[in-house]
């Protein structure tokens, strides 16, 4: 559909925002683009059902979030009724600015996952892998396994529950959960093992290059100071911050250090290439305008932090506002969706094989 690069881009750029930001208003837009972007690719993979399953449970989840912060925080000025104040905890007022602030929270977790799922219907691991860095190889691959658990997971109870269900057993409580959480925890011990025996049969691991011994002592001298560098640089800048020169004296040797380190771990890995992505027009489209929409958050961050901020708690007001502009920005969102109109992924061979419309 999109190369991967770009879709990398276009989920920093879409996380970007619903994470610095509580507003519900910009994460109202910035969740609707998501959905609209989700439907499109979802019919592209057939992992697509796992992620429906998991974003309901991350609707069921988000259901209680407001319901405990507007029992748990009592405060703000619009209050709605009172509890005794005698019960443990949940006593007190139960107030709009709670409910509203819970509300943003939701939304804001629920936009993530919604990103989330977009990025995983919508890349292929094995495409994203070839696209790490050679001395990130062992954490790409770990990584892509990570990400392939939950909809794999997912998947494997779902037909479980309807081959339980084929047998005649009916889910009507916890305790008839059980035939379906022993058939998930064995197959998922399965699956750990068969994937751990074939990366040992594979070599996974042993093939770096090794080094000669004052190169490899370099290596570790270089990673240690690089790393130490970035912290005292880190601490100074965000502790003595009329100290920037020192700030930056830590911090550029430091990042020339860990450069080093990834040449020559890079140079220590040999990768073969038998499949190239093409990059397309379209692809340049995304990427473009993905990069654009983060600019445009860096510099609003760092120049007008009070267009992101929401804190409905007094003395501040529990309404949003709203920046048109900023906004409309949001809504850039939309792209992938849009290109894709234009240009429709391929039917799948298989299904013009068996005489499928």
């Amino acid at each position: 559909m999109f190369h991967p690069i770009a879709w990398s881009l276009w989920v920093v750029a879409a996380a970007m925002p619903a994470m610095l930001t509580q507003n519900p208003l910009y994460l109202s837009i910035i969740c609707l683009a998501a959905g609209i972007v989700y439907a499109t690719v979802r019919h592209t993979t057939p992992l697509a059902a796992s992620w429906n399953s998991f974003l309901k449970l991350g609707l069921t989840l988000l259901a209680f979030t407001v319901p405990i912060n507007a029992l748990s925080v009592h405060a703000g000025r619009l209050v709605l009724f009172s509890l005794p104040p005698s019960w443990p905890l949940i006593g007190g007022p139960i107030t709009v600015e709670a409910i509203i602030f819970g509300v943003s929270k939701a939304l804001s977790l629920f936009t993530l996952l919604l990103i989330f799922a977009v990025f995983n219907c919508a890349v292929d691991q094995s495409r994203l892998l070839r696209w790490t860095p050679a001395f990130l190889f062992e954490a790409g691959l770990i990584t892509s396994i990570a990400l392939t658990f939950v909809p794999q997971m997912l998947r494997n109870a779902q037909e479980i529950r309807e081959a339980q269900i084929i047998r005649g057993h009916r889910f009507r409580g916890l305790r008839d959960l059980l035939p379906l959480f022993v058939p998930l925890l064995t197959g998922g011990l399965e699956r750990a093992v068969q994937l751990a025996e074939s990366m040992e049969a594979r070599g996974f691991g042993g093939s770096l290059e090794s080094l000669s011994h004052g190169r490899e002592i370099a290596v570790k001298v270089a990673t240690a100071a690089g790393l130490l560098g970035l912290l005292g640089g880190f601490f100074s800048a965000t502790y003595f911050p009329d100290r920037r020169a020192l700030s930056w004296l830590l911090l550029l040797p430091s990042i020339g250090a860990l450069l080093f380190v990834f040449r020559v771990q890079s140079k220590r890995v040999h990768r073969s290439r038998y499949h190239h992505d093409t990059w397309q027009r379209r692809d340049t489209v995304l990427a473009a305008v993905s990069a654009g929409l983060a600019l445009t958050l860096l510099l609003v961050r760092a120049g007008a932090r009070s267009l992101l901020t929401y804190y409905p708690y007094p003395p501040f007001s529990p309404w949003p506002s709203f920046n048109l502009w900023l906004g409309s920005a949001f809504t850039l969102l939309l792209v992938p969706a849009l290109l894709s109109s234009f240009h429709p992924p391929r039917q799948p061979l298989n299904s013009l094989v068996a005489g499928e419309p």
